[in-house]
């Protein structure tokens, strides 16, 4: 039996909720993930960043009624990471079943 890797990137538990929340909604704002992963906004903006580096994430920054907002979307590697990631765990919790 030989364990499958995990993704180092989403081996955070911060970029883990991150990526978890983007999967059921497809995009948030900043303020929202901010909220759900009780995070201080430098973390979080840290760990989006990464997220973005390795293509999981497409980042926007717009405006809305003159106050900065920056919308956090999944992108379609990022799902794959994701599936890819939660399939590797589960052969964790499973050891011999292939």
């Amino acid at each position: 039996m030989e364990f499958k890797e995990l993704d180092p990137i989403l081996h955070s538990q911060l970029r883990l909720a991150v990526i978890s929340l983007l999967i059921s909604v497809r995009e948030a704002e900043f303020t929202f993930l901010k909220e759900k992963t009780n995070s201080t906004a430098g973390n979080l903006s840290v760990q989006i960043n990464k997220l973005k580096d390795a293509g999981y994430l497409d980042v926007t920054k717009q405006f809305s009624n003159n106050y900065p907002q920056t919308i956090c979307k999944i992108t379609k590697k990022g799902i794959e990471a994701f599936e890819s990631y939660v399939n590797a765990l589960q052969s964790y919790m499973k050891p011999g079943a292939e």
